[in-house]
C-alpha cells in the first residue's frame, strides 16, 4: 500500500533574476518519511526548503503540502532555523522560547493559556529539557540550544518537522544524541532535514535528496563516494556514524 504523500513537487523550476537555481524538479516525500537534504552551497538546497515552506513561489510547477499550497499548510508544519535569532542577552526564559512555537494557533495577545504552557512542558520532556524551563536561554550549551528549537517547533504540533542545519558545528556525541531524538520524533510523522555535510546516521535517514540546480533521490544505503564526489565535484568521503571501527562496510 502506497504512503500517503505529504509534500508533492511536480516540473517545478525557479529563477532568482533570470538565473536558474532549480530545474525540473520532481520529488514526494510520503508521511513518516526521514529524509536529508544535502548539496553544495549555491545548489539550490535554501530555495527548495523556502518553497517547500512557501516563503518563495516556483517560477515554474507546482508545490503541494498535505494536498494544498504550503502557505495553507502552515500551522501542520514544525520549522527549526539554523540560527535562532534570539539575542543572548534579551531575559528570556527556555520555556518561553518553547511557547513561542505556539504563537501559530493565534495566541498573539495577552498571556499564553494553561494548556500552551502544558504543551510547552510536554515538549521539552520530549526533547529531554524540563529540568532546564525555567533558565535563562543563553545558560544552554549549543547542543542544548538546539533541542530547544526543536521543541519550539513541536510546540505548534505539526505533522511536518523542517530543519535546517541542526547539526552544524556540534561534536560528534552531541550530534549522536540528536539523531537519537529525531528517529524517535519520525516515529510520529515526517522529518524533512537540511544539510551540507555529508556525514550523517544512515540508519536513521531513510532517503537522500541531492540538490544541485537538479534534484536527485536515492535509498541511504545507495549514497557513496562517487555520489557525493559527483554532487560536491570533488573528492567527498561518507562518513557513516552508525558504523563502528572494524565493522563491515
Amino acid at each position: 500500500m502506497d504512503k500517503k504523500a505529504i509534500i508533492e513537487i511536480e516540473n517545478l523550476s525557479f529563477s532568482y533574476d533570470g538565473t536558474n537555481v532549480l530545474e525540473n524538479v520532481n520529488l514526494t516525500i510520503g508521511e513518516k518519511d526521514f529524509v536529508w537534504i544535502v548539496g553544495p552551497n549555491g545548489g539550490g538546497k535554501t530555495t527548495l526548503l523556502k518553497l517547500i515552506l512557501g516563503l518563495l513561489s516556483p517560477t515554474k510547477g507546482s508545490v503541494r503540502v498535505f494536498g494544498t499550497s504550503p502557505q495553507q499548510a502552515r500551522t501542520q508544519i514544525g520549522y527549526m532555523p539554523q540560527y535562532a535569532q534570539l539575542d543572548p542577552s534579551f531575559p528570556v526564559s527556555v520555556l518561553d522560547v518553547v511557547l513561542m512555537g505556539r504563537l501559530c494557533k493565534g495566541q498573539f495577545f495577552g498571556p499564553f493559556k494553561r494548556g500552551d504552557r502544558k504543551i510547552a512542558l510536554e515538549m521539552l520532556r520530549e526533547v529531554g529539557l524540563a529540568e532546564f524551563a525555567d533558565r535563562h536561554y543563553a545558560s544552554l550549551s549549543g547542543g542544548q540550544q538546539r533541542r530547544l528549537l526543536i521543541a519550539r517547533a513541536l510546540a505548534s504540533r505539526p505533522e511536518l518537522l523542517i530543519l535546517d542545519e541542526p547539526t552544524a558545528n556540534l561534536d560528534l556525541l552531541v550530534v549522536r544524541e540528536l539523531y537519537e531524538l529525531l528517529h524517535r520524533l519520525n516515529k510520529q510523522f515526517t522529518i524533512v532535514m537540511v544539510s551540507h555535510d555529508p556525514a550523517f546516521v544512515a540508519q536513521t535517514v531513510k532517503n537522500v535528496i541531492c540538490v544541485n540546480r537538479r534534484v536527485a533521490v536515492h535509498p541511504t544505503t545507495e549514497v557513496g563516494d562517487e555520489i557525493m564526489s559527483e554532487l560536491y565535484h570533488g573528492q567527498v568521503r561518507m562518513v557513516r556514524h552508525g558504523h563502528s571501527a572494524g565493522e563491515e562496510k
